[in-house]
């Protein structure tokens, strides 16, 4: 993640909409791709504070109303405009709920966190008037629950899922209540369960339809294994029946990997996207190395994530924190994580979007 800086100098982060220094509005101006300073403009419009940008802006609607977003959109704008990453959102949680606003405005930060991501990698994302298919959209969305279950669980009681279906990405906005969140965190034994973290593992089912299906099944299938043979309905109830295999970290990232390839699949993109991040904040900070994830190869990419991992847990725990990196790259997860990794440089090679190194 980058850092940016207002007109006046200070120093504001991507999820900023004030600047603390001198209490400028900030906006993220989708012209020149940097958070602003929202200078006044024509009629009504803003400007974007980078001098070299300067382009008209408008605040994407759910900035300007409901103050969840802080994105732009260029100038004139239609009423009710939303921006790039809002313009996706199919079902948004009901505002009359006390709390809901909470919820939505952090799953829309995580949102906007995962849209980096795939800029960042040039990876393709839009909807059906883009072209696109399937075509991206979200789905936040309420349930009611025992005190008891879990939104993993199968039961009658259960009305939302998250999870994602030919290009639709549901995510239960429970998940974005932080107390609820632990729980299921410790009582499924998820190490790095969050919100962004469903975010990345949902837009990995989106990009096996989306790159894998019936393109790359075959050698998918030798990496991750059959995902015909058994059916993920069938697969799904012996992995809830009788949980992961003892030795699953031998061959898998996580424990819920073990269930279907297709959950492997998944939870090896938001591994690899997991990686991609914090190499990218480290290279962007200058804590301690180069790495470039968008240039560099795997192995030093690999390598340079699990020197981080170790001092970044070893921070974390002198705070009393948990790992910020719990997991453990074992050959068998590194191999799955370089199947991603071409996958991703083959899609940017076909598209003609792969950058030399130092590039913009």
């Amino acid at each position: 993640m980058r850092q940016y800086h207002c007109v006046c100098g200070g120093m504001v982060f991507y999820d900023n909409s004030h600047c603390i220094t001198c209490g400028h509005e900030l906006g993220f101006c989708p012209v020149c791709r940097n958070i602003v300073a929202l200078l006044p403009g024509e009629n009504g419009a803003f400007m974007c504070g980078n001098p070299a940008c300067g382009a008209a802006l408008a605040k994407c609607f759910n900035y300007a109303e409901h103050n969840v977003c802080n994105r732009c959109v260029a100038a004139p704008a239609a009423a009710g405009a939303l921006c790039d990453c809002c313009r996706f959102n199919v079902t948004v949680p009901d505002l009359k709920i006390d709390g809901n606003w909470q919820k939505w405005q952090l799953l829309e930060a995580a949102k906007r966190r995962l849209f980096y991501d795939l800029d960042l990698l040039g990876l393709p994302y839009g909807t059906a008037a883009d072209g696109i298919h399937p075509p991206l959209a979200f789905d936040f969305k309420a349930d009611v629950i025992p005190a008891t279950g879990f939104w993993r669980a199968v039961g009658k009681s259960e009305s939302v899922y998250t999870g994602h279906a030919e290009g639709r990405i549901t995510i239960n906005i429970r998940e974005a209540d932080a107390v609820e969140r632990e729980k299921l965190r410790v009582d499924l034994g998820e190490a790095k369960r969050t919100l962004i973290g469903h975010f990345r593992h949902e837009i990995g089912h989106y990009y096996w339809e989306q790159l894998v299906r019936g393109r790359r099944e075959d050698a998918c299938r030798a990496v991750f294994g059959n995902h015909d043979q058994p059916s993920y309905a069938e697969a799904l109830d012996t992995y809830y029946q009788n949980g992961p295999p003892g030795n699953w970290s031998e061959q898998h990232i996580s424990a819920y990997a073990t269930m279907h390839p297709w959950e492997d699949f998944a939870e090896t993109w938001a591994a690899y996207l997991h990686m991609v991040s914090e190499l990218d904040t480290a290279h962007n900070v200058g804590f301690g190395g180069e790495t470039d994830p968008v240039h560099a190869d795997l192995e030093n990419m690999v390598r340079r994530y699990q020197e981080l991992g170790i001092a970044l847990n070893e921070i974390n725990r002198s705070m009393g924190l948990i790992d910020l990196v719990p997991e453990v790259f074992v050959p068998p997860v590194v191999e799955k994580l370089r199947y991603i990794h071409q996958l991703v440089l083959e899609w940017r090679g076909e598209n003609g979007i792969l950058k030399p190194a130092g590039a913009a």
